[in-house]
């Protein structure tokens, strides 16, 4: 099964969250809940499914050419906490998630993140 999650506009990116916590621990906490809660309510409103594992993950990554690539895919974090709030997965441990995630960067004018989640449930995909 293919499921997309598209995010429109940009998620925190690792340079803004440490800035955060070095000038006010309680404003990065503060962040870090709204960008999880941004990408549980974005699950429920596209009416992702759930499922017992994600076994392949592409993110999609549109944004200007400001920011280091590593500095966008830390958005991660936000993301698979997001999945777990919203019901999607059980745990953002190693045992739902999968263990290669592929980052696509594309430039553009309007940021978004588009994510599709695969999961072989109940295929042999052992060949």
């Amino acid at each position: 099964m293919k499921q997309k999650l598209i995010i429109k506009g940009k998620l925190l990116s690792l340079n803004e969250y440490i800035n955060a916590e070095r000038s006010n621990k309680f404003m990065a906490a503060k962040l870090k809940r709204e960008e999880t809660e941004k990408v549980a309510w974005e699950c429920k409103a596209q009416k992702i499914k759930p499922v017992k594992k994600i076994d392949e993950a592409f993110f999609y990554y549109y944004h200007d050419r400001r920011g280091d690539y590593d500095n966008l895919e830390s958005t991660q974090k936000f993301f698979w906490d997001g999945l777990k709030e919203a019901g999607i997965i059980e745990n953002d441990t190693q045992e739902f998630t999968p263990k290669v995630r592929t980052h696509i960067h594309e430039f553009s004018k309007t940021p978004k993140l588009i994510i599709e989640l695969i999961t072989y449930e109940g295929k042999d995909i052992s060949h």
